[in-house]
């Protein structure tokens, strides 16, 4: 076997057919979109690249085929934020053979001590955890858009290296019209209901900007202060709305406020893996007139949530329950196209969506796994901590 660091345009090539040859005869695999996965390597898209260092591979047997790939990076902002200095691996490939895959980890494990590194997570992305993190375990069904699948045995290949669980995530699921919601959601929202100082909006395009520092508000002061997650800047939360308004539908992105000012949101958007499975990888023109065809079919019949967070200071007040409940209102309507709802990337350190969800009538329909290696087996390792 050989393993061949990508440093040109025929590397990065084999970097992206990797995966298209593991999965051809795996009916539940959807193929990313090409762009999507190298913006996470382009210094101009991807800012941690500024400081942060990179790196990725390719594995070939003797015979000169791709059986593998692998990358792994130091993201500079969250590195030292743990017990010890810990970097990353991900875009895990591999055919089912240990060797080839401890080849890759190593490889990894290597580069980042050599970086000063004592500890690496994976699989995850260089970037934020909305996209390409963790390992499926459970729930092999097809992926939502920049969701990691991969085959069942990555599992044991991760665990037989040495990487134990770090946390779960866990990804709910329910039929929009399967049941009503729970009677004590139900009361918490009326009393919230009742009090005129709160207000309840659905996202305008026209005023995007402006929603993004609603978002940009909550965000920072709902999940900035949690392990392994930075603040938000402006620029930043403007770039998030102007990216997903493209398929966006302003019925699935709800804010809260209170007094005008906003202390919760709830984001959805229309779940359109089934659409990027039909443009083999590519964005070109032509693949974007197919987008566009297959999306005025109506193919989108699952909207999946992106993020949910409330301040602080407005949780246990039922808040949560009320976002529900306002939703509800509108996802109930005739003329509302989606049947099924996907909340992803809820993490076990987090009983207090868990039990939001669950109220919903959501159950867990798919679990990923975010893994930790000490490079020092003799040191303690801990769990990702429960958020109070």
């Amino acid at each position: 076997m050989k393993l061949k660091e990508v440093t040109s345009a025929p590397l990065k090539a084999d970097f992206l057919k990797c995966p298209v040859r593991l999965y051809k005869n795996d009916p539940n695999w959807i193929r990313p979109l090409n762009k999507d996965i190298e913006s996470v390597f382009d210094t101009k898209q991807n800012k941690l690249l500024r400081q942060g260092q990179c790196i990725r591979w390719v594995l070939y047997n003797d015979k000169g085929n791709i059986i593998g790939r692998v990358a792994a990076f130091i993201n500079k902002q969250t590195a030292k934020k743990n017990d010890q200095p810990t970097g990353g691996m991900g875009f895990f490939e591999c055919i089912d053979d240990q060797k080839a895959a401890f080849m890759l980890f190593d490889a990894c494990k290597n580069w980042l001590q050599k970086q000063g590194m004592e500890a690496m997570d994976g699989p995850i992305n260089f970037g934020e955890r909305d996209k390409w993190w963790g390992l499926l375990v459970d729930g092999f069904y097809p992926a939502n858009y920049c969701m990691p699948y991969n085959p069942p045995y990555y599992q044991a290949l991760f665990e037989a290296y040495g990487f134990k669980l770090y946390f779960n995530q866990l990804t709910f699921h329910r039929l929009v019209n399967e049941g009503g919601l729970n009677e004590i959601v139900k009361e918490k929202a009326d009393r919230i209901f009742r009090d005129e100082a709160y207000q309840f909006r659905t996202v305008n395009k026209k005023k995007l900007e402006q929603f993004a520092e609603d978002f940009l508000t909550v965000y920072n002061k709902a999940w900035a202060k949690h392990s392994g997650v930075s603040a938000m800047r402006k620029a930043q939360a403007v770039a998030l709305m102007k990216s997903i308004k493209p398929i966006m539908d302003e019925r699935l992105l709800v804010f809260a406020y209170y007094n005008n000012e906003p202390i919760a949101f709830y984001l959805m958007l229309p779940e359109i893996n089934p659409l990027i499975g039909k443009l083999n990888g590519q964005f070109n023109l032509l693949a974007k007139l197919k987008f566009l065809y297959y999306k005025k079919r109506g193919l989108c019949k699952k909207m999946f949530g992106v993020a949910f967070g409330i301040v602080p200071e407005f949780q246990k007040k039922g808040l949560e329950g009320a976002i529900v409940v306002y939703f509800s209102k509108i996802a109930w309507d005739k003329s509302f196209p989606y049947e099924e709802l996907e909340l992803n990337w809820i993490g076990d350190f987090n009983p207090k969506m868990i039990r939001v969800v669950e109220q919903m009538g959501c159950s867990v329909r798919k679990t990923h796994r975010t893994y930790r290696m000490l490079f020092d087996p003799s040191k303690p390792f801990e769990r990702a901590p429960i958020i109070k």
